[in-house]
């Protein structure tokens, strides 16, 4: 789990401070743009154990999508919790107004295990704010 502070240099790899990045999106003052600031923006989310942000930016049509909030939230406290989120590369964008794909490769670590991974997210913009709807995770060779 990763205490930040607004000055701190933002989880999601802009290299801007946490206030003039992400925190914006997590206090819901502006909205991501772009699938690309939403998929960073999560990956921020995740590492600073915000899980409202998760839920709020997940489409209903995700695998993990539950009315049960009580038992998701908990489900992604653990996770971001016992989780080190390293680094976010992003690999591919395509950038289309309703639907858009993200391929990312996210450096995580677990009690020391590298538990890394490479995803195509595919995001849907509903009523102007862009969702997470699902991701293929894909093998290191396929980039």
């Amino acid at each position: 789990m990763l205490k930040i502070s607004p000055n701190d240099i933002c989880p999601c790899g802009s290299l801007k401070k946490y206030k003039k990045c992400c925190k914006s999106f997590h206090d819901k003052i502006t909205f991501p743009k772009t699938a690309l600031e939403l998929m960073k923006s999560r990956f921020c989310a995740f590492a600073v154990c915000n899980s409202e942000y998760i839920i709020f930016t997940t489409h209903q049509n995700n695998p993990d999508f539950t009315e049960d909030l009580k038992s998701w939230n908990n489900d992604i406290m653990n996770f971001s919790r016992n989780t080190k989120f390293e680094k976010l590369e992003i690999l591919d964008f395509i950038d289309d107004e309703i639907e858009s794909f993200v391929t990312f490769k996210a450096t995580l670590f677990q009690d020391k295990n590298d538990i890394s991974f490479i995803e195509k997210s595919r995001f849907l913009k509903i009523e102007g704010i862009w969702k997470y709807v699902d991701g293929q995770f894909i093998d290191e060779g396929q980039k």
